[in-house]
């Protein structure tokens, strides 16, 4: 599933409700919200996390919302009366610190709790396990690195993630956004460093490997990137967005699938053969960048009209045209096409 961040740093306002509004339009079932960042006033969290709740029961969205041991205290909350959180829509609590496991074990059989995933030990989990917690409803939550060169290193949080789902944990990671980047540094909030200011699909797809929840860490996307998460949710399609270079950009553009026989050097859309394309004539020697989109012309004989997207650089070849570029924010996708993906070539001049 895929979620996103509301920060209570600002009150809850009508832009606010429509953003979320907009998120849940296009796909995304899950809010992440937190009680103890050092920048906000934790006077006004108790308003604007009820402001927010009801939003949440509203539009039937989860509500995460990350906590410290004084953090819940100091909003006018408490352990003891969950029931209260309940009602104002909250679905889990994520533990920071200063945290028992055995306070965890016993919420855990009033509502959702997320752990600290970069810190749980085998410790841990038999302190839990000694003090009956609910095991169905402890989640493993990775942290978001809004330093940059502090995020995660890829393999590190892979070979933890297998060891946390060995345990039986549902795993949560964290990708940047494109808009509305969260102060104070504004560099992005991913999990892992890799990750940091690249294309937030291509970020979402890579943790999916083997993530189930992703959360977008910032308050925000643009309206391409939100358009594509959303195509890729309801259609399991990854758009991306070319620059035409010729007339026969016409030939290629539209819905595409990956070939099953995956290439090492380009994506072959399937659907090539099933297209009525008139004769392709040779075009201008162009050398085949990264992200070029390519037609093969009427040299390459019995190949004419074979489309590509070039994934490693390629030296020019005159049986081949390049007749659009994949714009350069979208190209981390490109890699994110396996086989048999179905993905689509659209013009930017329709975003005019």
């Amino acid at each position: 599933m895929f979620g996103f961040s509301i920060f209570l740093n600002e009150d809850v306002s009508v832009e606010t409700r429509a953003a979320i509004e907009m998120m849940a339009q296009h796909g995304f079932s899950g809010i992440f919200t937190s009680l103890h960042i050092p920048e906000d006033d934790a006077k006004q969290y108790r308003q604007r996390l009820t402001e927010l709740g009801k939003i949440a029961q509203t539009l039937q969205l989860e509500l995460m919302v990350d906590i410290s041991g004084a953090a819940l205290d100091r909003a006018g909350f408490s352990f003891e009366r969950i029931d209260e959180l309940k009602a104002l829509g909250v679905t889990g609590l994520r533990m920071d610190y200063h945290i028992s496991n055995q306070q965890i074990a016993l919420l855990s059989h009033e509502i959702a709790i997320a752990l600290n995933a970069s810190t749980i030990t085998e410790t841990d989990i038999q302190e839990l396990k000694e003090a009956g917690a609910q095991f169905e409803r402890l989640e493993a939550w990775h942290n978001y690195y809004p330093r940059p060169e502090t995020g995660l290193d890829a393999e590190w949080y892979r070979e933890k993630n297998q060891w946390l789902k060995a345990n039986g944990f549902t795993i949560q990671g964290f990708v940047p956004g494109d808009e509305k980047l969260r102060g104070p540094l504004y560099q992005g909030l991913p999990t892992l460093e890799a990750h940091r200011g690249l294309h937030p699909l291509a970020a979402a797809i890579d943790l999916l490997q083997d993530t189930g929840r992703v959360y977008i860490g910032d308050s925000g996307l643009s309206t391409e990137v939100l358009e594509q998460f959303a195509l890729y949710i309801e259609e399991k399609t990854l758009k991306l967005h070319v620059t035409p270079l010729d007339s026969q950009f016409t030939f290629v553009s539209g819905d595409h699938t990956n070939r099953q026989d995956e290439a090492r050097d380009v994506i072959r859309s399937a659907d090539a053969r099933f297209r009525k394309i008139p004769q392709v004539t040779p075009l201008p020697l162009t050398e085949r960048a990264v992200g070029a989109v390519t037609i093969d012309n009427a040299d390459y004989l019995r190949y004419m009209g074979e489309i590509q997207v070039v994934k490693r650089p390629l030296a020019a070849d005159p049986k081949v045209n390049v007749v659009g570029q994949v714009i350069e924010k979208d190209r981390p996708l490109i890699q994110q096409i396996k086989a048999g993906q179905k993905f689509s070539l659209e013009s930017v001049e329709k975003n005019d």
